[in-house]
């Protein structure tokens, strides 16, 4: 009798063509290069995620109608919004950002601004660009951090995009 030998690898370099558990598409790039003509005929379904979510490679994740998906990317992987992420037979998954709590602060001079994000580096923590204002996760740590600074800001909901790759220490 012969050795079993493992399914090839599928020759698409975009995702993989089997089906994890139940059905479940297993992702194993994070994104696909197709035509925008070749999804004009299927449903546009979304992934929605937070700014760290985007950054989690490896877990089940449910789309905007509902669909299950199996991520399994490269560490490392980042999901960028915007991004093709899947094309099933009827229908496909694009990423999009969720709106989630952050601090906004416009800084009152161009030294402010280096310093709050010298700070906020320092911490491991994430900054994004939005127009004249920095935004930064809502987290006690980057609160306090902007009180001892003297720098005002406020609380919103927000797509969170950030620049750079930080990381926390706490994760």
């Amino acid at each position: 009798m012969a050795p079993h030998t493992p399914p090839p690898e599928p020759r698409s370099s975009e995702r993989l063509d089997r089906a994890g558990d139940a059905g479940v598409p297993v992702l194993t790039h994070p994104h696909v290069h197709v035509q925008g003509a070749d999804l004009a005929q299927l449903e546009r379904d979304a992934l929605v995620l937070t700014a760290e979510e985007r950054r989690w490679g490896r877990r089940r994740v449910r789309t905007r109608r509902g669909r299950e998906l199996q991520l399994a990317l490269p560490t490392g992987s980042v999901l960028v919004p915007g991004e093709l992420l899947y094309v099933g037979p009827d229908w496909y998954v694009v990423v999009e950002a969720a709106p989630e709590p952050v601090l906004a602060l416009t800084p009152r001079s161009r030294e402010e601004s280096l310093r709050v994000a010298f700070e906020v580096g320092n911490r491991h923590f994430t900054l994004a660009l939005d127009g004249e204002r920095l935004l930064v996760p809502d987290d006690p740590a980057m609160e306090q951090l902007l009180a001892r600074l003297g720098v005002a800001f406020e609380r919103m909901e927000a797509v969170f995009m950030p620049i750079g790759a930080g990381h926390r220490h706490d994760h």
